[in-house]
């Protein structure tokens, strides 16, 4: 057995060192969310995100990739600047582990080959499952969590990457995640409490986003690509 082992570890390192450029690094920034507590700027990170994220190069304009991320989100009304809401006077902290894989468009030819600095902007969208802690409302007023669950969210990212000399490439990125839940925050508890009209309050015909904000620092390896294939 330990020598079939070997040898599928050598063909998969064969496999990698002579094919298309992969990266792998860290993701480090803030997040915020946008929904029925607090604050309701767009992009106004308030708590730590971080993760790790990989990239399969196919072409010099596409990438497939992959990412998990940690993120701590809160909401405050007696930040907001809407008077209902400071007069109301809710809460709440949650904590997002996402995984997320889909395709980065880059807008020009991104090459690490040539001997010269490369840069562009890009896009990146696919598909991101997390799970979360799953809220409700006190009659107290006081937002507690009672059971685990998880969502679907789109992501929606913009950014701007550079190489640093030959093997690394850093990235400043802000991305958008519309998620299938309106329960980030407590306003529309899911699972057991999901028939609890009364534990109900904001607008539940609005599901919750979160924002990303931060920079991503990869390592690439592997040959030089030929780009012969899709």
């Amino acid at each position: 057995m330990k020598y079939f082992a070997a040898i599928i570890i050598f063909v998969l390192t064969t496999i990698i060192t002579h094919s298309q450029t992969y990266e792998i690094g860290g993701i480090l920034g803030g997040a915020n969310y946008i929904g029925d507590i607090g604050k309701t700027n767009y992009i106004s990170p308030n708590d730590l995100a971080f993760g790790a994220i990989f990239k399969w190069n196919r072409s010099g304009r596409h990438s497939f990739r992959g990412s998990i991320l940690l993120v701590n989100i809160k909401g405050d009304d007696n930040k907001s600047n809407e008077t209902r809401r400071e007069q109301r006077g809710y809460k709440f902290e949650n904590t997002i582990l996402e995984l997320s894989v889909g395709i980065e468009y880059t807008f020009w030819e991104f090459s690490m080959y040539d001997g010269q600095k490369a840069s562009s902007p890009y896009l990146y969208t696919g598909l991101t499952y997390f799970s979360y802690n799953a809220l409700y409302k006190r009659p107290n007023d006081i937002i507690v969590d009672y059971d685990q669950a998880g969502a679907v969210a789109i992501p929606m990212v913009v950014g701007y990457k550079a190489t640093i000399g030959t093997n690394l490439i850093l990235a400043a990125e802000i991305g958008a995640r519309y998620t299938f839940t309106d329960d980030l925050d407590g306003s529309n508890p899911v699972n057991g409490l999901a028939n609890e009209s009364t534990l109900q309050f904001g607008n539940i015909n609005s599901n919750d986003w979160y924002v990303f904000t931060g920079v991503t620092l990869t390592f690439t390896f592997g040959r030089r690509p030929c780009y012969c294939n899709f």
